[in-house]
């Protein structure tokens, strides 16, 4: 298979992700955490483990990824991530509270230290004025610190998925640097 492009079906749609470029930001996320000695854990609602298979995608990956949450449905953020309930019906699935409860649930259900969460609208529909179609809330809890951010982005809903699962490891990979720059392993 050509690893320059690889794809992913999702229902009649067709997204081609550049492998070699996502194999580059993965390499970036993997060294620090591997340097740290870190785990890292994710919790997905809108990229239904999108992100998760595109790390364990990657050969050792065993060595610093250590489980992935496909949290679909409110309940599931509640029951497997102790997202609470009246967070969720006070700002909604898709809201910054909910995200940053996601990531911090992460790590206090798993054995990682570092965690992305997302949570969003994919489409085509399910959008409304204040969070239409393409709005994703995005957190990561990174050296005990968690950091949202909110984005938008355009397209099907291939392409807000695809755009989230990209920014969300873009970002991971800027945190992770600085709060782990390069240098050698610890005892090294």
């Amino acid at each position: 298979m050509n690893r320059a492009a690889s794809s992913i079906l999702l229902k009649n749609e067709h997204v081609a992700l550049d492998t070699q470029a996502l194999e580059a930001d993965l390499t970036l996320i993997s060294s620090p955490l591997l340097r740290q000695g870190w785990m890292l854990a994710t919790a997905e609602s809108c990229t239904g483990g999108l992100i998760a298979a595109a790390c364990t995608d990657r050969a050792g990956s065993s060595q610093w990824f250590e489980r992935g949450f496909v949290t679909y449905s409110n309940a599931a953020k509640t029951e497997m991530l102790g997202v609470p309930a009246d967070l969720i019906a006070q700002h909604g699935a898709v809201s910054e509270p909910v995200a940053r409860a996601m990531a911090e649930g992460a790590l206090a259900h798993s054995a990682a230290q570092v965690s992305v969460a997302v949570t969003g609208v994919a489409g085509p529909s399910g959008g409304s004025a204040d969070k239409p179609v393409g709005t994703v809330w995005l957190a990561w809890t990174v050296a005990g610190v968690t950091h949202g951010e909110r984005q938008h982005f355009a397209g099907d809903r291939a392409a807000v998925r695809t755009a989230t699962l990209r920014h969300a490891l873009a970002r991971l990979q800027a945190l992770l640097h600085a709060a782990a720059p390069a240098g050698p392993p610890p005892g090294g």
